[in-house]
């Protein structure tokens, strides 16, 4: 059998601000309860970055923390690719910033804007590089400051989210083009722009020249999320050639604890084998699946050799999912 190239997560990593605001304090700042918010999210706290701290900042922890797992330095990086919808500036892209910070030399650095997908697009869009040799040691970073996209005075939204980071290490490596090969398997992506009124931000740069408030019909996205997301995993299991079944672990977005479990039980997957860190983190969009990969890792539940299923949705509608075996 003829040998393929495969884009080999090598390193995980990932970052969370220091401050911890608990559904209590929040109590003291809307008309909310951890009560409400727990039983209807399975939020109990979640972090926000300090005033000073830019969502580069996080992105370079977690980056950082991605290459001494892979035994890489920033030296090695040649792509950086970081998913966010919280840039720090209009321009130029959060991922040259983070090169700059970083100190690696001059290479391919852009950001993608997907939302909660924005980590699963990518991923596809990295493995572009790595599985043509045309990056020997890419950064796949998603990093969001919500908090900042918050209207503190809408309870059904504000209580949601939070910040944080989380990357991986992509480096190429040789497989036999079976299901047993390590690295990315299959994907699935998806975007339905008619659904934009469901999940959106009320500000832009040629709209109004304001950053804008997050908007949400939460009924809404919840059963496009369901049925969604649960298409897509279907699909991209199928590309990969494998069953949703065989799966060692399924890292869905860390969105809302219903949601999670809603997923997994249409899927037929067992809730041992969903990583879920959206008590602990809230949705912090694009980096809630490396931080919940990294989270896992790092406490040894997952392991190399393993096979995972990452799946997402946000705004836009965007909706994708991954299968990768580590």
């Amino acid at each position: 059998m003829s040998r393929v190239l495969r884009s080999v997560v090598t390193g995980v990593g990932g970052y969370l601000p220091e401050r911890v605001v608990t559904n209590a304090e929040l109590s003291t700042r809307v008309d909310t309860t951890d009560e409400w918010i727990r039983e209807r999210t399975g939020i109990r706290q979640r972090y926000q970055a300090a005033d000073d701290q830019p969502v580069s900042d996080l992105a370079v922890e977690a980056a950082r923390r991605a290459l001494v797992a892979a035994g890489r330095t920033p030296a090695d990086v040649d792509l950086i690719i970081v998913a966010t919808t919280t840039p720090d500036l209009t321009f130029p892209a959060t991922a040259a910033i983070v090169q700059r910070k970083l100190g690696c030399p001059i290479g391919i650095a852009f950001d993608v804007q997907a939302v909660c997908s924005g980590f699963v697009y990518a991923l596809s869009v990295a493995d572009g590089f790595v599985a043509r040799n045309r990056s020997k040691c890419a950064l796949v970073i998603g990093a969001e400051t919500m908090t900042r996209l918050m209207d503190w005075n809408d309870r059904t939204t504000c209580v949601l989210f939070g910040d944080g980071a989380g990357a991986v290490v992509l480096e190429p490596g040789e497989g036999e083009g079976t299901t047993a090969d390590r690295g990315l398997l299959g994907f699935a992506l998806r975007a339905d722009g008619t659904k934009q009124d469901l999940l959106y931000v009320d500000g832009g740069v040629s709209t109004n020249r304001q950053t804008g408030y997050l908007r949400m019909q939460g009924n809404q996205v919840f059963r496009h999320a369901v049925v969604n997301i649960s298409e897509a995993v279907t699909a991209a299991a199928a590309d990969a050639g494998i069953e949703v079944s065989s799966v060692d672990w399924f890292i869905p977005h860390q969105a809302n604890q219903r949601i999670l479990e809603g997923v997994a039980k249409r899927l037929g997957i067992d809730e041992t084998k969903v990583i879920s860190t959206v008590a602990e983190h809230a949705n912090t969009s694009a980096a809630s699946i490396p931080l919940a990969m990294a989270h896992a890792v790092n406490d040894g539940r997952i392991k190399p050799g393993q096979l995972l299923l990452l799946e997402a949705m946000g705004g836009g509608l965007t909706w994708g999912a991954c299968v990768l075996r580590l």
